[in-house]
């Protein structure tokens, strides 16, 4: 641990200074005053809550600068820099509004909460308000449109992000800081266990952040984060809560969800569920059959919260059905029919969170995270109303995570910890394509600071192993590094440059290795290969930023090369109805850039601006071993999302925002063998909310009119893109109250 012995060395550096404090009110624009705000030093990792009277108080706070930001549900958050000198309080008002642009928080980047502009990896957030806006039966389809983001499906009930191109086993979707056990990543047509309906945050780091989360994050990580995740660790007197509802049509959707925490002196109970579903959904063509959804999920949970110390225990269970639209086309029931296929999907968890904090020391806390996934899907085959199983798949996986936070030294902070899990993977009937495997990771990591006052360095690394023990084939064993650096420079008031060296190393996936058979979810037969190596990633990553009240930019470059890259290749040949694929090895290169601008044309006017763009080829010509395919230097990869620009007017009014905004698309040109082109499209949408903010709660009415030209468009990267087209003109109403 180079990281721990470099920071013991540093302690004796760090000068001995009287600490200071800070102090001050939360209060809306109103001037009444604002509780249960949350109130952030970054820096520090510190956080504080509002009481009934808005004051809010640090003690102990190092000398120095710091941004202190405030936020609360439904309003726009306020940034702050407060100086604190030594053995003196510093003092610091918020008065928080509507705001068209708000600061983000995330706390996945780098394990702590921080901004988004001060984060070294780029980071985007969508908050509980604007997830109600957004309502859909998947985080895909909610996801889709964001900055360097798209969506893979096999209709709306299985979309899941592809961040900058990369999908399957390299993004990692997590709830809470931890993985939900789902098999999504292996199949087009599995979704993720997660009702967006109930979320706090939904955060998106884009690029490697496998130092942090492992060898499956590669090329990036979606953090799913609900409302319960603060109360887990945060001691809070009183209750908060929230109920939600939507409703739309073109697919006659509706949800509805609540949730209600409460704390009692050092004790926390928490609890919130829901229900929602769609029915198949409209194009300016027809109605596509059998793309319904519903599903409900339940969770509980209650916790411990001393003043060093917390534990805290919680359940949660969701199930849900969705339909595969047209998978019957390419599956026929025995009387020679089309059947409908449905998934039916359940999923339970438990999860232990406990540590010790405040202690002193140079290791002041430690937070260990032991999480419990019982994962099962059914693939039902539906035919003139008699069901039957098809292929049941099994996921069991524990996890675990210790992290500690060690004390800053002068200009060093950082964390190091370990992490492993233990997986096992079953599946029995027509698409179970491999044996019974089990696989074990065990990890160690460190994430280091280095804070000076005009430029701050972050620097550290991960040593991970992963093994995979099959019933029938050849066991696997895979152990690498993986590494980053990275600078942040301050430029001007507001500016930074930030740039980040990664190395990474990624193991095979379970599928890629040993799968072999009809995989009606891939519309492959799929053959993999159980002597492929590990993929090893070195990437370059550049963001230049810039964050005013009247002028917010970001525009990032990546530039990826992966050694061994693993795609599954077409290889000409039919085979069981299906396009026979392999799964291959070649050296490649991803290329991109995203780019957001927000413009205040007037206090209440802003223009909305984004783009994004990325390249992905092979740097070399691979031939399969075992069928001889073989796929060209400068052949594009396949799935790969065309380029997109999105431009918007953010026009508000006291507690009224209207936004009108289009989605310009290009043509997808750079195709792989097999792949079809997909035209250009311009979809054009308004969405519109109104805010009635108190000191208690906050009510907000919101209305989503989506493809108001009815345009007839299709994804490029829906595995059934020729036979299903996008959703077509509709309106999508919601309402949330948040109290507190």
């Amino acid at each position: 641990m180079a990281a721990a012995i470099l920071f013991n060395i540093c302690i004796p550096l760090a000068p001995a200074q009287s600490a200071g404090s800070i102090l001050g009110t939360v209060s809306l624009a109103s001037g009444e005053r604002l509780h249960t705000a949350i109130i952030l030093i970054p820096q520090l990792s510190r956080r504080a809550e509002s009481d009934d009277h808005g004051n809010f108080r640090f003690i102990n706070v190092p000398p120095g600068t710091y941004a202190v930001v405030a936020r609360a549900s439904g309003f726009g958050d306020e940034r702050r820099t407060v100086t604190v000198a030594a053995g003196k309080p510093a003092s610091v008002d918020f008065k928080l509004k509507l705001a068209a642009v708000r600061e983000e928080i995330t706390v996945t980047a780098s394990g702590r909460e921080e901004t988004a502009y001060e984060s070294f990896q780029a980071v985007s957030t969508l908050n509980s308000i604007e997830l109600v806006k957004e309502a859909e039966p998947s985080i895909g389809e909610v996801l889709d449109n964001e900055p360097g983001v798209a969506k893979r499906s096999f209709g709306p009930g299985s979309a899941r992000p592809v961040i900058r191109g990369f999908d399957g086993d390299r993004v990692l979707v997590m709830r809470d800081g931890m993985p939900t056990g789902a098999l999504s990543s292996q199949s087009g047509d599995h979704g993720e266990p997660i009702n967006v309906l109930g979320l706090e945050r939904l955060e998106v780091v884009k690029g490697p952040a496998t130092l942090l989360y492992g060898s499956s994050a590669l090329g990036g990580v979606v953090n799913a984060i609900t409302p319960n995740e603060h109360f887990q660790e945060h001691s809070h007197d009183g209750m908060t809560g929230y109920v939600s509802g939507t409703g739309g049509s073109t697919n006659d959707s509706g949800g509805v969800d609540a949730g209600l925490q409460a704390g009692f002196g050092t004790w926390a109970f928490w609890a919130n569920g829901g229900a929602n579903r769609t029915d198949d959904y409209r194009t300016p063509i027809g109605r596509v059959e059998n793309s319904g959804t519903r599903s409900a999920d339940l969770t509980a949970g209650a916790g411990w919260l001393g003043n060093r110390s917390f534990f805290n225990l919680s359940g949660n269970h969701i199930d849900s059905r969705y339909g595969i639209p047209f998978a019957g086309a390419f599956e026929e029931s025995p009387d020679g029919e089309q059947a409908d296929i449905d998934v039916a999907m359940r999923r339970w968890n438990v999860r232990s969170t406990a540590g010790y904090k405040n202690l002193g020391g140079p290791l002041p806390d430690f937070r260990l995270m032991l999480d419990y996934n019982d994962y099962r899907h059914d693939e039902i085959e539906v035919d003139d109303g008699t069901e039957s199983l098809g292929t049941r798949f099994t996921n069991r996986l524990f996890n675990y995570r210790g992290v500690f936070t060690q004390k800053q030294a002068g200009v060093l902070s950082g964390s190091f910890g370990f992490s492993g899990a233990t997986r096992m993977y079953k599946a029995t009937g027509p698409e179970a394509l491999s044996s019974p495997v089990d696989q074990m990771s065990f990890a160690v990591f460190a994430l280091e600071q280095i804070a000076l006052p005009r430029i701050g360095f972050q620097f550290g690394g991960r040593v991970e192993s992963n093994r995979y023990d099959a019933q029938q084939g050849l066991d696997r064993d895979f152990t690498g590094f993986s590494g980053a650096a990275g600078v942040r420079v301050p430029l001007w008031t507001g500016g930074a440059f930030v740039a980040n060296y990664t190395h990474s190393y990624r193991a095979p996936a379970l599928e890629e290795l040993y799968n072999f058979g009809p995989h009606l979810g891939n519309l492959a037969f799929e053959i993999g290969n159980s002597a492929l190596q590990r993929e090893l990633s070195n990437g370059l990553d550049l963001s230049l930023r810039h964050s005013t009240n009247t002028l917010r930019v970001e525009a990032n470059f990546f530039l990826y090369r992966i050694g061994n890259f693993v795609f599954l290749a077409p290889t000409h040949a039919i085979r069981e109805g299906l396009m026979e694929a392999e799964y291959m090895q070649g050296d490649s290169r991803f290329m991109g850039s995203e780019v957001t601008a927000d413009v205040s044309l007037h206090p209440n006017l802003w223009l909305n601006l984004g783009f994004d763009v990325v390249n992905a080829e092979l740097n070399r010509t691979v031939t399969s071993a075992n069928t001889g395919a073989m796929a060209a230097a400068g052949t594009p990869l396949p799935r790969i999302p065309p380029m997109r620009g999105r431009i918007g007017v953010d026009a508000r009014f006291k507690g009224l925002s209207i936004n009108p905004n289009v989605v310009i698309a290009d043509a997808a040109e750079d195709l792989f063998p097999t792949e079809t082109r997909t035209a250009g499209y311009t979809v054009v949408n308004l969405d519109a909310s109104y805010t009635l903010p108190a000191k208690h709660t906050v009510h907000v009415f919101s209305v989503k009119a989506f493809n108001l030209g009815d345009r007839l468009y299709r994804n490029h990267l829906s595995f059934i893109k020729e036979l299903a087209p996008e959703i077509g003109r509709g309106v999508r109403v919601g309402y949330t109250v948040r109290f507190f």
